[in-house]
């Protein structure tokens, strides 16, 4: 039966066991011990959070009290386990943290839902809040755990990762000792110049990939010619075969040609990988672009060229930029090719030179310290051009 004082235990429960878990895991990683969800502590809290918060107008007396029922299960069925038994004051603090990560996301889940009979719609949103928050969480965490190993792991010494692989608490009394694995790989293993060597490869690749598939997308989006239709609809057939089919075939081709072990032939075999999806991705935006505004330069004396470089290409803009943001990301990240091709390590890539550190006789913490310095760069490059991904193309290019 749809009633809230049915609906709103059900769904506490739930995000306690979500809430207990989260939490579990923070500690874990943040203090080395090991912190677990206690499942009877974890559904008594949740049901009573939740049967607290439906219908309930004060959000502060709803969190006291959730925080002061967390606290005193924890000397019976604690929601959040560690042994041994922590002091009263951690127990607090814990609490605490159960207690609001219980209070503030139920009162929102459940917020104006009665504590009597409920409508569809009343039932329907608590559910899509209750899985908004839950989808939060879990795909925060997905990105988050690894992202935060792989950085904890780089910051050890070769003694903590013996002593405990699986403590990822941080001892800042260490100091710029910390970052000795990552002054090593620049100081020793030449990852500066492997950084170097992806940039330009990866702006080159950027440069070519544009070079061709501007026109190219251009031609398929607005000529008309025989065959168009079907050249349209095959752009992305070269995906259809994995590039570990065609590695034997590029491995032969570039060792016939002198091509392998050089720059030349990654820049060249990049853009290969590339430039269909690029052709993909700019023929849609062209489209989008109202042919009015083309016809007009037209009428006014501009050829297509023209049209094309003063007209088009200004407006495509933030497709371009996006574009370019999506090839620079495929180059640089780039694994098995560099792999196949390159065997002097003067010329390694980024992503090859961190292959290298995967070895028996180099420290776990070097070949972490190098997935991070392969991650960062590409993730804060794309955090600040993240708003082309989403700009609207030909905002005000039609007016009336």
């Amino acid at each position: 039966m749809r009633r809230g004082y049915v609906t709103g235990p059900v769904l506490g429960v739930l995000w306690a066991l979500v809430a207990a878990t989260t939490l579990s895991v923070v500690l874990s990683f943040a203090t080395g011990d090991a912190y677990r969800p206690g499942l009877a502590g974890s559904v008594l809290a949740g049901a009573l959070a939740g049967l607290l918060a439906t219908g309930a107008g004060n959000r502060w007396l709803v969190a006291g009290l959730t925080v002061g029922m967390a606290f005193a299960l924890g000397f019976v069925w604690a929601p959040v386990i560690v042994e041994p038994a922590p002091d009263p004051l951690w127990r607090l603090v814990v609490a605490v943290a159960l207690g609001l990560g219980l209070a503030w996301p139920l009162m929102a889940m459940l917020a104006g839902m009665p504590r009597g009979a409920l409508t569809r719609h009343e039932f329907e949103e608590a559910v899509i809040r209750f899985l908004t928050a839950f989808g939060y969480v879990f795909f925060t965490a997905i990105v988050a755990i690894p992202f935060y190993v792989m950085v904890m792991t780089s910051l050890k010494s070769q003694q903590e990762l013996l002593a405990n692989p699986l403590d990822f608490s941080l001892e800042p009394g260490r100091g710029w000792e910390l970052f000795r694995s990552y002054r090593e790989l620049f100081a020793d293993f030449g990852f500066g110049r492997y950084m170097w060597t992806s940039f330009y490869v990866s702006v080159l690749t950027v440069f070519i990939t544009l070079l061709f598939s501007v026109p190219g997308a251009y031609a398929v989006a607005r000529l008309r010619f025989r065959g168009r239709a079907a050249l349209s609809r095959s752009i992305l057939l070269i995906y259809m075969v994995p590039m570990i089919v065609l590695a034997l075939p590029i491995y032969i081709a570039f060792s016939m040609t002198g091509l392998r072990n050089s720059i030349a032939g990654i820049v060249m075999i990049y853009p290969v990988t590339t430039i269909p999806v690029a052709l993909y991705m700019l023929q849609g935006y062209f489209r989008g672009i109202p042919g009015e505004v083309e016809e007009a330069g037209l009428m006014d004396g501009l050829n297509r060229l023209q049209v094309i470089w003063k007209i088009t290409l200004p407006l495509s803009l933030p497709a371009l930029a996006s574009v370019s943001l999506y090839v620079f990301m495929i180059a640089w990240n780039e694994f098995l090719l560099a792999f196949m091709l390159l065997d002097d390590p003067a010329k390694f890539t980024l992503t090859r030179g961190v292959t290298m550190l995967n070895s028996s006789e180099i420290p776990r913490q070097h070949l972490m310290a190098g997935a991070v310095i392969a991650t960062l760069p590409v993730m804060v490059l794309f955090l600040g051009l993240e708003k082309f991904m989403t700009r609207g193309l030909t905002a005000g290019s039609v007016k009336g």
